[in-house]
């Protein structure tokens, strides 16, 4: 049919246009944002990739760091909730931080996740396609150029999976963090039965390693909390799915305090276990893959096998949620025109932030294959966990204050507003500014380098944006009750 111009001279309905701005309505239920929320902090992924270096900084006090970083995140997952009860909104932390501090400190945290989310597809998609290689040509294992190249292939599908349709991507996460995580759960009762009847190469558990005798001072502890940090991040991209939520004001903040919870209990049996089942040597050996390691310890010839088809998943369904949360982050930023305005524009069709998408997923492929030439897979991982533990401390820290400054008013009204509106994202928030503060003097320079500087960069379009008069940029209250 064709387009009737308005009296006034507009050029397209009114509907048309708003319907470019809009996604997927009621694509993923209250269930799938749990799911998404459990596959976006990856469990197998964070474990196989990252408890090497936790322990590494932390050793026994490796659980210890878990739940001292837990504990604030949860409180950080109730801002969530509490902030996306007040605005719906697929930018998430760049919208609310804008309202209720400031459209400077929104922006930022946007640009946090937007380049947090690049590094890491270009970090995850190196052992997505060493898992590949590793499970069906084990005698290639260390061909650097095929993991690549397939590393490469799985990214371009879970682009196509974002790409046509949040209902396909809750699907495709359903299957793959369903499997992912009933592996885990048996491997993690098998691991517990063995440990309580003495099967053990490593010291036998204690309940001292939740304490903080084992840190190594404070440096100890600041370095092993940047680390778990890492480990937790991506359950927030069931608050970028808001928009795409049944109920979203509601059921997206629940997926994401419920995923938090899950992950929790699933990381702390495996360091518990890997630390128990497995002699330290034998831990950094395996450092880029240790839950394949320990799988062979639980279940020989075949229990390895079984944890990397884990991991495989389990890296996989984070590409393609960490390409939910750069990509709404950007479509909201373009709706908003902080950004282009084609980063806010959607498919006709397929109602997803195609422009965003394609953008990013040309952007990745050339990171990609370029950090290839930049140093070891290993080295590659253990910078970019470290520069992505820095802007995930940023953004989280400005998100559980922003609950705060939002609610002032209603925090003393009741008990459970004072504990979960309050007090604790207040906690959440100071604990990750320290982090964020101490731990830039103990990086490296190259760490520093990327995780500030690529923040720092923000500055530029936010001031060109800014000037240009995005209305973003003119102070808008959260409405609260």
């Amino acid at each position: 049919m064709p387009l009737v111009t308005p009296p006034d001279g507009a050029t397209a309905a009114p509907e048309t246009a708003e319907r470019e701005h809009t996604l997927q309505a009621g694509a993923i239920s209250a269930a799938g944002s749990v799911v998404m929320a459990v596959a976006g902090s990856a469990p197998a992924y964070s474990i196989a990739a990252t408890t090497a270096a936790l322990i590494a900084a932390a050793g026994l006090a490796s659980p210890a760091a878990l739940l001292w970083c837990g504990l604030p995140m949860i409180g950080i997952a109730w801002a969530f909730s509490y902030l996306g009860k007040a605005d719906v909104n697929a930018g998430a932390a760049y919208a609310w931080v804008g309202r209720a501090l400031h459209p400077a400190l929104g922006f930022l945290c946007g640009w946090a996740l937007v380049v947090s989310a690049t590094i890491f597809m270009v970090a995850g998609s190196l052992p997505a396609g060493a898992m590949t290689v590793a499970l069906f040509s084990p005698e290639n294992a260390g061909n650097v150029p095929l993991a690549t190249g397939i590393g490469a292939v799985w990214f371009l599908i879970m682009v196509a999976c974002v790409l046509l349709g949040a209902s396909i991507t809750a699907r495709a996460q359903w299957i793959m963090s369903s499997i992912e995580v009933v592996i885990l759960v048996v491997f993690a009762g098998i691991a517990i039965g063995k440990a309580a009847t003495g099967h053990h190469a490593g010291p036998a558990f204690s309940w001292d390693w939740f304490g903080f005798n084992h840190f190594q001072g404070m440096a100890g502890f600041v370095a092993a909390a940047l680390i778990a940090a890492f480990y937790y991040w991506g359950w927030d991209v069931s608050a970028n799915l808001n928009e795409e939520t049944e109920n979203g004001h509601k059921n997206s903040g629940l997926g994401g305090i419920l995923g938090v919870v899950i992950v929790f209990l699933l990381f702390e049996v495996f360091t518990i276990g890997i630390n128990v089942m497995m002699p330290a040597a034998d831990i950094q050996a395996n450092s880029g893959n240790v839950l394949g390691a320990l799988g062979e310890v639980i279940w020989p010839g075949l229990g390895g096998k079984i944890l990397i088809i884990a991991v495989m998943l389990s890296t996989i369904a984070t590409l393609e949620t960490t390409l939910i949360q750069v990509t709404r982050s950007l479509f909201a930023m373009g709706r908003d025109k902080t950004l282009p305005a084609r980063f806010g524009k959607s498919h006709h069709k397929w109602r997803t932030p195609a422009f965003a998408t394609i953008v990013v997923a040309c952007v990745s492929l050339v990171l990609f294959i370029g950090s290839n030439f930049l140093g070891s897979v290993g080295q590659i991982l253990s910078d970019a966990i470290s520069s992505i533990g820095l802007q995930i401390a940023f953004y989280y820290c400005l998100a559980a204050l922003a609950v705060v400054v939002a609610y002032r008013k209603l925090i003393f009204k009741s008990w459970k507003n004072f504990i979960f509106i309050g007090l604790w994202p207040g906690l959440g928030a100071v604990f990750m500014g320290w982090i964020f503060i101490v731990s830039i003097p103990t990086l490296g320079p190259l760490v520093d380098a990327i995780g500030l500087g690529t923040l720092a960069l923000g500055i530029i379009p936010m001031a060109i944006y800014w000037r240009k008069g995005s209305a973003y940029f003119r102070r808008r209250p959260l409405n609260v009750s």
